[in-house]
């Protein structure tokens, strides 16, 4: 393209001069100028290592050979492409005063005045070469600035990926350890009370043996099932089922089952939000697991209340430990997890031991009123082969 932009301003030059004059004074015109042109044209090939001398070069060259032009402006929007004001100018001025020095290599009439027409045409295809080098720059930074953009979403999008498969997998990992805890805790507590009795009749005995081995075998099972989702790879493996409200008589069942004292009261309207009844279930589960290592034996009182547009309340309270046991291991992260939990759904949580040695656990988690009432299901059901909920008046 500066090839042909310099052959066509050449052949402009070649018409201006006078007929008959190559053999002569118009030697230049034909010897000089196409090799000055071929020394810029090979010069240009290097203004992207040496942008701001090679312009210069070309432009003072360009003065004494009009074949030069077309490489003389293809290195000045080269060079303004990289938007430098303080390397533009001294190459355009020198592009706009150089061919003054060099009027007498072409023997044309000038009509007066010419000097300054000659200016202002070098200075008219000097600032279209620049704004068409600016364009270009200014083209190359917008795109280069989408790239990084997308770049830097892509990294965004994977890390926050990956920070939800962290917190996915942390999420799992703490249920696991509720529940294994909660199972773990049943199993001693029938096991210590095979220890503590050894006047239980044979098929109280039996009953015992059996809970233990159903509670060790469902123990295995929770831990092989929540291992199997934090080692999967594939998105469709199915994940083991979560806590709920509704599955808080269940709860209450397998403690009963395993001999302890568990009474349930259920006074609430309808079925709390999803997310509110996972935590009343992991505040109840985490209750009996309590109760069950550092209280065996003891009775534990829980009862649920609240409605649509107010709270749900929960209050789980266990007497003293009806028997000596021996001192079980404590991972320090029960009630420090619930209060994550709880505070994670905007509720509130406490507990205190009172004069007379119950344990007091309550928790108040908002109940967002939007969701329909549900008349009944499994919570308003017997929880047990005990006595039937208490109704609160």
């Amino acid at each position: 393209m500066a090839a042909a932009a310099g052959v066509l301003l050449w052949l402009l030059t070649g018409a201006l001069l006078p007929r008959g004059c190559a053999a002569d004074s118009c030697s230049w015109f034909v010897t000089g100028d196409p090799l000055i042109a071929l020394g810029c044209l090979v010069a240009v090939a290097w203004r992207r290592r040496f942008p701001v001398p090679v312009a210069l070069v070309v432009a003072v060259a360009s003065a004494a050979s009009a074949l030069a032009s077309g490489a003389a402006l293809l290195a000045i929007g080269s060079l303004a492409a990289r938007r430098r004001p303080a390397e533009i100018a001294p190459v355009v001025a020198a592009y706009v005063l150089a061919p003054l020095f060099t009027t007498g290599l072409y023997p044309v009439e000038r009509p007066p005045g010419a000097p300054w027409t000659q200016l202002v045409l070098q200075l008219l295809t000097a600032g279209f070469a620049v704004a068409t080098g600016w364009a270009v720059g200014a083209r190359r930074a917008e795109v280069l600035s989408l790239r990084e953009r997308a770049r830097s979403a892509e990294r965004e999008q994977a890390a926050l990926a990956d920070r939800a498969r962290v917190l996915e997998r942390n999420r799992i990992a703490r249920e696991m350890h509720d529940s294994l805890a909660h199972r773990i805790s049943l199993v001693a507590l029938q096991a210590g009370a095979l220890d503590h009795r050894p006047d239980l009749a044979e098929e109280d005995r039996a009953v015992l043996v059996r809970g233990i081995a159903d509670g060790s075998h469902r123990a295995l099972e929770d831990l092989r099932d929540v291992l199997g989702v934090l080692r999967a790879e594939r998105a469709d493996r199915p994940e083991p089922p979560g806590p709920s409200y509704d599955r808080v008589p269940a709860l209450v069942d397998d403690a009963r089952a395993s001999g302890m004292d568990v009474t349930l009261t259920v006074d609430t309207t309808g079925e709390p939000p999803h997310a509110v009844g996972d935590v009343c279930h992991g505040i109840v589960r985490e209750a009996l697991t309590n109760a069950a290592k550092h209280a065996p034996g003891a009775p534990v009182r829980i009862t649920l209340d609240g409605e649509p547009g107010g709270a749900l309340g929960i209050a789980v309270r266990n007497g003293p430990a009806a028997r000596a046991n021996a001192r079980p291991p404590a991972s320090g992260y029960g009630l420090p997890g619930l209060a994550e939990r709880v505070r994670a759904v905007g509720g509130t949580i406490g507990h205190h031991l009172s004069p007379d040695g119950w344990f007091s656990l309550s928790a108040r988690l908002p109940w967002p009123d939007g969701e329909p009432a549900r008349s009944s299901g499994p919570h308003d059901e017997p929880s047990g082969p005990h006595d039937e909920p208490e109704r609160r008046p």
